[in-house]
């Protein structure tokens, strides 16, 4: 079961119009597995066998992808983003045991191909329908939440049938577990029933959305910025549970920006950012290595000593900031960003060994 409890502001909110999606990932049987990043040039992101097994052509210019992995060696992943500024999360399933290896996709299998060839939020929301109506598990169940700068979609699926909910509220927290659409169905399955509850008529709990929030709040005045939704998260975080966290920065005009703690616990970690360069390169120390069971970030992370927190905690404010700077000055990214991510894991690294 993957679960991910989501933080979505949208643009009305958020510092220069962007829209920002936060996510923890949750599990407490396995918060100790590694979490992986990985980043997929376009040579490669199709490439391998799918988790479900089903083999699937896509259509459409396929994109680079940066991808985190609830666990080593699957072929996708629970949360991620292209190089269109499309971010794509799994925020619940149950039944995918039951799915692996049967000639249909796993959740995480959605995610990347989706990601591999999305336009914009609404083809998004349209492919991963497609994906679930022509692969999905007759036992399996699956909710996803997709954005780009513009607008965010909640998918809920059931077997083969899924329905999808644009969102309207300028805010709003997506709690991990159950099926999330329910009367509100903007797109569907051909000759879905919409009179009824669409989580209901599958019988899976409803965990609609609201505005149960934490941390640092949306005033309503677009002053909400990437790292009060660091602190969302951390606020938001469990020990026993959270696994790793996400944040998407999702620009119309200028250059979106994601960043990934790789590490487990929000509250105890530091968010290291990665953009679409010319070139990206992305630390080795995110990827599980042959004989490994964690990643060596993962590893140093656990055996950290007190006092690193705190000069990190300053190193994530100052990327933050000279970021910003940067993002105010240019509309793309240039090469010298090409090691953003793996600079930025390094120098945590080092406090550690």
């Amino acid at each position: 079961m993957t679960n991910g409890d989501c933080f979505v502001v949208l643009p009305e909110n958020c510092v220069e119009g962007t829209l920002i999606i936060g996510r923890n990932a949750e599990d407490e049987k396995n918060v100790n597995v590694a979490s992986e990043v990985c980043f997929y040039d376009t040579s490669e992101v199709l490439e391998g066998k799918t988790n479900g097994g089903a083999s699937v052509e896509s259509s459409g210019e396929v994109v680079r992808v940066i991808l985190q992995k609830p666990q080593p060696g699957l072929w996708g992943g629970d949360f991620g983003a292209n190089e269109r500024g499309v971010a794509v999360g799994l925020t619940w399933s149950e039944g995918e045991n039951e799915a692996k290896d049967s000639d249909s996709l796993l959740g995480t299998d959605i995610v990347r191909l989706t990601l591999a060839v999305a336009k914009d939020v609404d083809d998004a929301v349209d492919r991963i329908g497609a994906l679930v109506g022509s692969h999905g598990h007759d036992n399996c169940k699956l909710n996803f939440i997709a954005c780009d700068a513009i607008a965010g979609w909640l998918v809920s699926c059931s077997g083969k049938v899924w329905a999808a909910e644009k969102l309207e509220s300028s805010f709003l927290r997506l709690p991990a577990g159950g099926l999330a659409v329910t009367t509100v169905v903007n797109k569907s399955s051909e000759g879905l029933d919409e009179a009824s509850s669409f989580a209901a008529a599958h019988d899976a709990v409803a965990k609609a959305p609201g505005e149960d929030w934490c941390g640092p709040k949306p005033a309503g005045d677009g002053s909400y910025t990437q790292h009060d939704m660091f602190e969302t998260l951390r606020a938001a975080s469990n020990a026993n549970s959270s696994r790793a966290a996400t944040v998407s920065v999702l620009s119309a005009k200028g250059i979106s920006c994601h960043w990934f703690t790789g590490t487990p616990n929000a509250a105890e970690s530091v968010f290291k950012p990665f953009v679409f360069a010319p070139k990206p390169r992305i630390s080795p120390l995110t990827q599980v290595q042959p004989d490994a069971e964690l990643t060596l970030l993962h590893k140093l992370h656990s055996q950290r000593k007190p006092v690193a927190l705190e000069h990190l905690r300053s190193l994530e404010r100052s990327c933050v900031d000279e970021l910003n700077n940067y993002f105010s000055l240019q509309d793309h990214a240039s090469d010298e960003l090409d090691e953003l991510l793996k600079d930025c894991v390094e120098a945590e690294v080092k406090f550690y060994r």
